[in-house]
């Protein structure tokens, strides 16, 4: 699934993101509104996590999705 499809398709895969890191809030995911770099960076902030590995984790995520 490209960028596009993916933002097209947040509202239903937010759940899903939610259940995966539960320390993001509704709040930040609405923010995120389906951008990669914005939910990398939130992981990075929520879970102290480097830029690589908070990629890493949100391209397997996407994947699956």
């Amino acid at each position: 699934m490209n960028m596009d499809e993916f933002k097209g398709k947040w509202a239903q895969v937010k759940g899903s993101a939610k259940e995966k890191w539960g320390e993001l809030t509704d709040d930040d995911l609405d923010r995120v509104e389906g951008k990669r770099d914005q939910l990398v960076g939130k992981i990075q902030e929520k879970y102290g996590h480097a830029k690589a590995e908070a990629e890493r984790e949100v391209d397997d995520w996407m994947s699956k999705h």
